[in-house]
């Protein structure tokens, strides 16, 4: 009913205002009231808001899941299994499948959840959650329910992913006591679980019990034997396929690379129906990991779509091999694709960075990740970081990194402990050494490098000495050519050269021009000359193109103002043709 005027006749209007009130209200609740135009839209529109199944449908944050369930509660929706299927699929998209575990354990009858339900739950926590967290929802399945043939996939994937053989068997064991294990998504399942877990034996039995294999189980069994090792067996399997995809064809050319046959992998890749840049990327990484950087750089040549991984791949194989400045000059071509970096191409870049030294594009750089949204947390990003800033000797910035780390490892440690050397605190590299030795981490060959590098700067030959000991007796790796070339430099950098010779006598295999070359050094320093010819003629033979070797024994001559003998080598020098090369140094502003 409606006025003269047009207006609603007071009992629609009060009726409207009530209805309006209660709008607000709820607004209010759902802590929307600050969104001017929604709240102005509801009231010029006089309705009610969207149903939560259409608000579920647009639902793009934590915080508004969180309050999507309070509303659900609210209206008393929680046994309305269609809408919480809804909801734990929102969670999933938003990877929180604890929020969706929690809604189903809240209903006031959980038991009576129906399975689609629950098991749409365990996925979820399968994928996104820790495997204890997913086995846990899987008994509370098994107590409520009996699972069938889509419980099993996600976490049997789940724990292939963390290689967690014992909890993989025992979920095999649940499948055949519930006679699911012959279910085709199960048995591939099972499949990927062996094969992953290093037990390709285990993971054939079962592919030949399929009647018809699909194409992921082809795949999967394939990728077991190529993680084995055993490319023959992947290639066997490979030749017998009724349909070959680019999966496939993919995963071949990846398990040859993987297995350093570059020949094997390129010859496969030039017989592929159709080539993808995935092919291509594993092609490249391959190469660079041989250290074959032209061919490497001809195919990323020949790529057309270029996506984030093959740009990628060539920036960390730039830098991987020692060329930083053409792994920048990538990244420049990158930035004009504009494509978005991940976590792995930040990690190249940082790589190029640290070698560099440049103290201004680290920071750039850590702006840069910032800027694109990086998860600075990523263990692989952060350990990054730390590695560049400290070689870069941005230490301040470096230690608030490292110390921030919920559980620091060895490459974090040696990172630190190299940055030190390179700046001039040794003691605190050492020091850093013992702190990861508390903290009961297993350091490894190149970790004795730098803490018998940061002995040898601080001249601490006690230590020196236990850690290269220590090395050998305790943790049982054998001692490198530069292992014994950085105690050699300690003693020699203390006057012990005799000591320092006969540890170079002492040394298994070939003669090592490291340790041979900081004899030499040591004999420039303390002027000695009887050792500095002895370690001089043995470098001669091993590296006879080396000028420096010919000019600090000629610095040695020098020193005690023998200058004939000094005259004599530079005439040798002329003879051979070897030139000592011009040193440049670089001012960055």
């Amino acid at each position: 009913m409606t006025s003269a005027d047009g207006r609603p006749s007071p009992p629609v209007a009060t009726h409207l205002d009530r209805r309006l009130a209660e709008l607000r209200a709820r607004i209010v609740r759902l802590r929307l009231h600050n969104h001017d135009a929604l709240l102005a839209r509801f009231v010029a529109a006089g309705r009610p808001p969207p149903s939560v199944a259409t608000l579920l449908g647009s639902c793009r944050t934590v915080r508004c899941l969180a309050q999507l369930h309070a509303r659900i509660v609210r209206l008393g929706l929680q046994n309305h299994h269609a809408l919480l299927a809804r909801f734990a699929a929102a969670c999933d998209a938003l990877a929180c499948p604890s929020v969706a575990a929690s809604v189903v354990a809240a209903l006031p009858d959980s038991h009576a959840a129906p399975l689609r339900l629950r098991n749409a739950v365990l996925a979820s926590l399968a994928r996104h959650g820790p495997l204890q967290a997913a086995l846990a929802e899987f008994s509370l399945l098994r107590s409520a329910a009996r699972p069938d043939c889509f419980s099993f996939p996600s976490l049997l994937r789940a724990s292939a992913c963390v290689s967690c053989l014992p909890a993989g068997s025992a979920l095999h064991g649940a499948a055949i006591r519930l006679g699911v294990d012959a279910d085709l998504f199960v048995r591939t399942a099972l499949i990927q679980l062996y094969g992953r877990c290093g037990s390709p034996g285990a993971a054939r039995a079962l592919f030949d019990q399929l009647a018809v294999p699909s194409e992921v189980s082809w795949t999967a069994i394939i990728m077991a034997y190529v993680n084995s090792g055993d490319i023959v067996a992947a290639r066997e399997l490979f030749d017998r396929m009724p349909h070959r995809n680019t999966v496939h064809w993919n995963a071949m050319v990846d398990g040859y690379v993987k297995c350093g046959d570059m020949e094997g992998a390129r010859r496969l890749f030039d017989e592929m129906p159709e080539r993808t840049a995935t092919g291509y990327t594993s092609l490249i990484g391959g190469y660079t990991k041989a250290g074959n950087l032209e061919a490497a750089r001809s195919l990323f040549d020949k790529l057309e779509d270029r996506d984030v991984f093959s740009w990628s791949a060539m920036i960390s194989g730039y830098a991987q091999n020692g060329y930083p400045g053409e792994a920048l000059r990538i990244f420049n071509e990158f930035q004009e694709q504009g494509i978005l970096p991940d976590e792995l191409l930040v990690v190249g870049l940082m790589s190029a960075c640290s070698q560099i030294g440049n103290v201004m594009l680290a920071r750039w750089i850590e702006d840069y990740i910032t800027k694109y949204s990086i998860d600075m947390n990523n263990v692989h990003v952060l350990a990054g970081l730390i590695n560049m800033n400290a070689k870069c000797g941005n230490l301040e910035r470096a230690t608030v990194l490292f110390e921030s780390m919920p559980v620091r490892d060895v490459f974090s440690y040696c990172s630190m402990m190299q940055g030190h050397c390179l700046y001039g605190s040794a003691n605190k590299a050492v020091e850093l050494f013992s702190r990861m030795l508390l903290e009961g981490l297993s350091p490894d060959s190149a970790v004795f490098t730098v803490v018998l590098t940061a002995c040898s700067h601080a001249r601490l030959v006690e230590e020196g000495k236990k850690y290269f000991d220590m090395m050998k007796n305790v943790y049982l790796i054998v001692p490198s050519g530069d292992h014994y070339a950085c105690l050699v430099s300690l003693l020699g950098r203390c006057g012990m050269l005799k000591d320092a010779y006969e540890l170079i006598k002492s040394m298994p295999g070939k003669p090592h021009p490291g340790a041979w070359g900081a004899l030499l050094g040591a004999c420039q320093l303390h002027c000695d000359i009887e050792l500095g010819k002895i370690a001089a003629k043995k470098l001669f033979e091993i590296e006879p193109d080396n000028a420096g070797n010919y000019v600090s024994l000629s610095n040695i001559y020098a020193n005690i103002n023998r200058w004939g003998d000094v005259s004599e080598i530079r005439a040798e020098m002329n003879v051979k043709g070897i030139a000592k090369i011009v040193g440049r140094t670089q001012v960055l502003q």
